[in-house]
């Protein structure tokens, strides 16, 4: 018995470790779901499948290891293809793709209609006032973003006198 419970200790707290070697995403429903047991703020990754940067971005940003821890802690993570063909019912309306286009109405409505990809959007929590932040974001970059919104700097200093004040930690 006590063999059979070091096993499962042993398979359990390894797979916890491993969940954490990976951002936790999920999907708009789940975190929907988690936003009412626990609100946290949402960083939602706009990606496309043909995009060079996004994939780049998902190998050497998204792997770094404090960038995962952080974003694990403080968010909830989402990865959102913006050409996706299925309709997305999100905050009580469906977005679909219409005819002759490749993108979903989700996507040019939080994009504001400039559709670049990688696009960060940072909700607060409850998927509140959307902030989109086109473009790569390497690590530091990623880092500065994610603590000015995540520890809600953005309320009391402006971005641009954060910016000259960050020290980046993470590499």
């Amino acid at each position: 018995m006590k063999n059979l419970f070091l096993i499962a200790f042993i398979f359990f707290g390894s797979f916890q470790l491993y969940a954490q070697d990976k951002i936790q995403w999920m999907s708009m429903n789940d975190a929907l779901e988690a936003q009412k047991e626990t609100p946290k703020k949402i960083f939602m990754d706009v990606y496309t499948d043909w995009c060079g940067w996004c994939k780049k971005m998902e190998k050497s940003t998204f792997t770094n290891p404090e960038v995962i821890k952080y974003i694990n802690e403080h968010y909830y993570a989402i990865r959102f293809n913006a050409e996706q063909k299925e309709p997305i019912r999100f905050m009580g309306k469906t977005y679909e793709t219409k005819p002759g286009s490749n993108t979903n109405e989700l996507a040019i409505e939080l994009l504001h209609g400039q559709m670049s990809y990688p696009t960060t959007v940072i909700f607060e929590e409850n998927f509140l006032n959307p902030q989109p932040i086109p473009g790569y974001l390497d690590v530091p970059t990623c880092e500065m973003i994610v603590k000015y919104l995540g520890e809600n700097l953005y309320r009391t200093k402006g971005f641009a006198d954060y910016q000259k004040e960050f020290k980046a930690t993470w590499h």
